[in-house]
C-alpha cells in the first residue's frame, strides 16, 4: 500500500514539472499546419493560449474549436502582422492588458518567397528574411520589456533542419518542391539569434530556445508519392514527421522540466541531420 502511494506521489511530481497551469502562451502562426498541434498541446497541459496570425478569422475559428475541447483554460484568437512593429506592439499590449501578462512567446509564424538561386530577386530574398528572421527579432524585442517587468519568461523560436544542413537537390529533382536559398539562410539566423538572446537575457530570468523541425510536409504535398518516398528515404526513422510529433518538444521547453536549458536548438527531424 505504501509503495503504491509513493509511486503515485512520484508520478504527480513528474507531471508537475510539465504543468502549464496559469501560464499565458502567445503563439504566432498558431492556427497553421504546425502551430495547430502546438496550441493543442499547450491547452492540454493547462496553459491559456493566444493564437495569432494575419488571418484573424482563422485564429478565431481555431480558438473556438480548442475552447470546446479544453473548457478549463482560456483560448483567444487574434490578428497580428509580425512584419509590422505597430501591429506587434498593439497586439502584445492588448493581450497583456486583458490577461495580465505573457509568460511564453512562441515565434512560429513565417512567410517566404520561392525562386531558384540564379533567378532570385533582391525583393524575393528580402521578403523571406523579413518573414522568417526579422519578424522573430521584432516579436522578441517587443516582448522583452514585459518579461523583464514580470521577472522572467520563456521564448521559443521555430527554426528548421535547413537552418542546420543544406537541402539535397537530388531529392527535389526539378520539381516545385525544392527548398529556396533564402529559407535556410533565414532559419540558420533564427538559431544564431536564439543563442545570442539566451546569453543576453539569462540574467533577466528569460530562457530562449529553438526547435528545428525536420520533414513535415503538408498533406497536399504528401499526395505526390515519389516525393514523399524521397523524403522518407533520407530519414533514419523511415517516416515523415506529423505535427503531433512536436507536441512533446513544445511542452518540454515551455515547462519547468527544461528550467536549466537555454540557448539550445532541439532538433525534431527523425534523424535527418545526423547524416
Amino acid at each position: 500500500m505504501l509503495s503504491l502511494l509513493l509511486k503515485k506521489i512520484k508520478t504527480m511530481n513528474y507531471l508537475k514539472l510539465f504543468n502549464l497551469n496559469n501560464k499565458t502562451v502567445f503563439v504566432t502562426g498558431g492556427a497553421g499546419w504546425l502551430g495547430s498541434a502546438m496550441t493543442e498541446a499547450l491547452a492540454e497541459f493547462g496553459a491559456n493560449v493566444v493564437i495569432a496570425s494575419r488571418d484573424k478569422n482563422n485564429c478565431l475559428k481555431r480558438a473556438e474549436a480548442l475552447q470546446k475541447i479544453y473548457p478549463k483554460v482560456k483560448i483567444v484568437g487574434t490578428g497580428i502582422d509580425v512584419t509590422s512593429t505597430v501591429s506587434v506592439r498593439r497586439c502584445f499590449k492588448n493581450i497583456i492588458k486583458k490577461s495580465g501578462g505573457i509568460n511564453i512567446l512562441i515565434n512560429n509564424a513565417y512567410d517566404a518567397k520561392k525562386n531558384r538561386l540564379a533567378d532570385m530577386t533582391d525583393k524575393e530574398w528580402n521578403y523571406t528574411m523579413e518573414g522568417c528572421l526579422t519578424s522573430v527579432f521584432r516579436c522578441t524585442r517587443e516582448i522583452i520589456p514585459y518579461m523583464k517587468k514580470q521577472g522572467g519568461g520563456v521564448i521559443i523560436n521555430i527554426a528548421s533542419m535547413y537552418g542546420i544542413v543544406a537541402p539535397d537537390p537530388r531529392i527535389y529533382r526539378n520539381s516545385n518542391f525544392y527548398n529556396p536559398p533564402n529559407y535556410g539562410t533565414a532559419k540558420s539566423g533564427v538559431i544564431q539569434f536564439t543563442k545570442y538572446c539566451a546569453t543576453h537575457l539569462a540574467s533577466d530570468g528569460i530562457r530562449v530556445n529553438a526547435i528545428s523541425p525536420g520533414p513535415f510536409p503538408f498533406l497536399e504535398t504528401r499526395k505526390f508519392k515519389w516525393f514523399a518516398q524521397e523524403l522518407k528515404n533520407k530519414v533514419p526513422l523511415g517516416r515523415l514527421g506529423h505535427p503531433q510529433d512536436l507536441k512533446g518538444a513544445i511542452v518540454f521547453l515551455c515547462s519547468e522540466a527544461s528550467s536549466y536549458i537555454t540557448g539550445h536548438n532541439l532538433v525534431v527531424d527523425g534523424g535527418w541531420t545526423v547524416w
